[in-house]
């Protein structure tokens, strides 16, 4: 076997059977439990992303309103 073959086939033994793990501690179905943790991630990623453009929109409505006018012409 080559040394690929070796590593898919401990990560297929020890790693994917987390959620099955799981799922046996909590007496639930280990498809739910994978699904949950598939919103989860989904979740997270998505809010950041809102925080992110959150920032970034109150930043830019900071910098617009306290920018310093030389003149009443720059109105």
């Amino acid at each position: 076997m080559s040394l690929v073959t070796n590593i898919r086939h401990f990560f297929e033994r020890h790693g994917f059977a987390v959620a099955s793990r799981v799922a046996d501690k909590l007496g639930m179905r280990a498809t739910n439990v994978r699904l949950f943790f598939i919103y989860i991630s989904f979740v997270t990623a998505g809010l950041w992303f809102a925080v992110y453009i959150t920032l970034a929109f109150w930043l830019r409505l900071k910098d617009m309103v306290y920018t310093k006018r030389s003149s009443v012409f720059d109105l």
